[in-house]
């Protein structure tokens, strides 16, 4: 679509002055970010797939463009009292760096569940640390507070005109870096600052392309913004992924996407996990989860796409990688999920000698990834089973009717939050009627088929109590098996 003239509050800026102005600012710290070709990712898609590494700023996100800017503005008196912003931790490293360039005192407000990996980047970078509540918002009304107690500038951290041209400049440097208008451009929206400035930018030269803001489904402000014509407070967001994680949209960042975004997806922990999985393996880094949403929406939006041409280009921006290290296993976790690589069934069988392996034999020749059980009763087991999912392979839905015309009671909870969360953890803890229980821990080389293999091993005399593997992927399978040995024995 083309741009219309823009009214309201976005109507009162002259865009182009201000975004050529940030241009002379930005990069006096600031880089200009590659447009990477994600070769893997564009071959499973079938269209033509580019990264915009702002992952690679000296900050590790965009934010730096913004921050360097607003603070570039500040009257001499401004810059004497110092500044002041709230962040859940990639604004508050770009303030931070862009005061200790310039030389000016900052206090920084961040949630106290920021990832500590922010928190100690900010520090590193000289700026002064208040942690408090536990979201964006929570931060920001304390942070004015302060401002206005203790005569701080407050540096918003989206919705700026100076932060929002400052975030233009990737708009601007895409349009350099691309032969032809893409046909569509995926940008991160949390309080809509990255997606309002990429807008201007390229709108007017790029009118047919898509540009489409992207929000994790646990904090899709500017969605309800759009619903409501008008910005609204939502009462709760998730903080997986962080860095969009704001309940409000601007004033100003809502007036300009209206005008300028073609449309709005939302995308779920699983997506964003599958996501940040393609960008690593096309570029060895590991993004935030705020980082990978962009290219969750690419893979969703190319699937929905009838007649797709092979020679479409998608544009994903990578907008951060301040990851929490221990965060990473939460993410593998669920990508084989995300992806549709993997389906979780809760199965019962008939609690009796040799039913593992019979159930495996129902099952087919199929990688299991999980298996998780526990004696509850006499009659019947119940079990926890993780199955990979592959194209040569039967679907989630043929495995459900297979293990049902086996006799099996089988419900598919691969979209179950309890299940993925909660019930995978807890085939554990003792069990009454249990007496002579022994542990055992078993290794075996790792390869598909490797659990029937050791279960065929296995004695089928012998009462099995509990049982508990996961393939991780390792070099080696592990297995925790609870075994009732008499005492004679």
């Amino acid at each position: 679509m083309a741009l219309t003239t823009l009214t309201g509050l976005a109507g009162q800026y002259d865009w182009p002055a201000l975004i050529a102005s940030a241009a002379d600012t930005v990069y006096r710290a600031a880089i200009q970010t590659p447009l990477q070709p994600a070769t893997r990712l564009s071959q499973a898609l079938g269209v033509r797939v580019l990264l915009k590494r702002e992952d690679l700023q000296p900050v590790f996100s965009f934010k730096l463009r913004g921050a360097l800017n607003r603070l570039a503005q500040l009257t001499d008196a401004d810059k004497q009292r110092g500044v002041i912003c709230s962040s859940a931790g990639n604004h508050a490293q770009g303030v931070a760096m862009a005061a200790q360039l310039l030389g000016l005192r900052a206090l920084v407000v961040m949630p106290a569940t920021t990832p500590q990996i922010k928190v100690d980047a900010v520090k590193a970078l000289g700026a002064d640390i208040r942690l408090i509540g536990d979201s964006y918002d929570d931060a920001q009304a304390d942070a004015l507070v302060v401002a206005q107690r203790d005569g701080l500038h407050f540096v918003h951290p989206f919705d700026d005109p100076y932060v929002i041209a400052g975030q233009a400049t990737i708009g601007s440097e895409l349009l350099t870096q691309c032969a032809q208008a893409p046909t569509a451009v995926f940008i991160p929206v949390g309080g809509g600052g990255l997606a309002a400035g990429i807008a201007l930018a390229v709108r007017a030269k790029w009118p047919d392309t898509q540009l489409i803001g992207v929000e994790h489904e646990h904090s899709a402000s500017m969605q309800a913004a759009f619903r409501a014509q008008a910005p609204v407070t939502l009462p709760r967001v998730g903080l997986f992924a962080d860095g969009v994680a704001v309940k409000r949209v601007g004033d100003l960042t809502y007036d300009i996407a209206c005008n300028a975004l073609d449309a709005l997806m939302r995308v779920t922990t699983d997506q964003i996990c599958a996501a940040t999985r393609d960008i690593y393996e096309d570029t060895r880094v590991v993004v935030e989860p705020a980082g990978a949403i962009a290219v969750a929406a690419a893979r969703q939006w190319s699937a929905q796409q009838k007649n797709l041409d092979s020679n479409a280009e998608l544009i994903a921006i990578n907008c951060g990688a301040n990851l929490n290290f221990d965060r990473l296993r939460h993410i593998a976790e669920r990508a084989a999920i995300g992806e549709q690589r993997e389906a979780l069934f809760a199965i019962t069988i008939q609690e009796s000698p040799g039913s593992f392996k019979q159930f495996l034999d129902a099952l087919g020749p199929v990688s299991v990834t999980e298996f998780n059980y526990r004696l509850s009763d006499d009659a019947d087991a119940r079990l926890f089973v993780g199955v990979e999912l592959r194209a040569d392979q039967p679907s989630r839905g043929q495995l459900s009717e297979r293990l049902r015309q086996g006799g099996y009671a089988c419900e598919d909870i691969s979209d179950s939050e309890l299940a993925k969360l909660h019930l995978r953890h807890l085939v554990a803890g003792g069990a009454s009627n249990v007496t002579h229980e022994r542990l055992f821990r078993f290794e075996f080389p790792e390869r598909p088929g490797a659990l029937k293999d050791f279960l065929d091993a296995m004695d089928t005399d012998w009462n099995i109590t509990l049982f508990h593997y996961r393939n991780h992927g390792s070099d080696h399978g592990r297995v925790l098996v609870g075994i009732v040995v008499p005492q004679n024995h």
